[in-house]
């Protein structure tokens, strides 16, 4: 059975980005210039190439995640092996309003929608060879979260506190740390499970 794996960047006091959605605080924000040390980038890569199913939000299909990333895979070589990787995979995109006759940037080729979370991803962890990789914002991971969707959690603590802003952590839960590493650009990742 497939495991629902996430990874997300948050700030050292707990926050996923500003209140307006700002992630300018980040190491690395997501952007052409790949500011992470290479163990990093190699733990990074490692993690998005296990990865044989994307969910990701409607804001971020509406954002251009697919043709951000088919962007990098052609123009970077340090970041084409997981971009390229990232423009393949097949996605779902989780909601409730969005349409495929609606144009989203980069298209809807290898993506579908779907508003039945639960239904989703358990159809997906049924079906699925590898890891299924969660790239949303604080809705959608709040969403899992609180469906206890979530097989394990990659967090990348950035060494920045910014006082307030979005958190996908709504509801108490309890978490088993599985590992802790500091990388030398100042990021540590502390990965967890779930505690059933």
């Amino acid at each position: 059975m497939a495991k629902l794996i996430l990874e997300m960047q948050i700030s050292i006091d707990g926050y996923l980005a500003t209140q307006k959605g700002e992630t300018d605080w980040m190491i690395w924000n997501w952007g052409p210039n790949w500011t992470w040390d290479k163990k990093l980038q190699d733990f990074h890569t490692d993690l998005t190439l296990s990865a044989t199913h994307l969910l990701i939000s409607r804001q971020m299909a509406e954002e251009g995640f697919m043709l951000h990333w088919r962007n990098i895979a052609e123009r970077q070589s340090a970041l084409g092996r997981f971009a390229g990787h990232l423009a393949k995979t097949p996605k779902t995109v989780v909601s409730s309003s969005l349409r495929k006759d609606r144009p989203i940037p980069g298209g809807w080729e290898n993506a579908y929608i779907s508003n039945e979370l639960v239904a989703s991803v358990t159809r997906l962890k049924m079906n699925e060879s590898g890891n299924i990789l969660v790239y949303g914002g604080a809705r959608l991971v709040s969403s899992l979260l609180k469906q206890h969707l979530i097989d394990e959690l990659y967090l990348l603590i950035n060494p920045v506190a910014i006082g307030s802003g979005m958190t996908a952590f709504n509801d108490r839960q309890f978490f088993r740390l599985e590992g802790a590493q500091s990388y030398p650009s100042g990021v540590t990742v502390l990965h967890y499970l779930l505690d059933a």
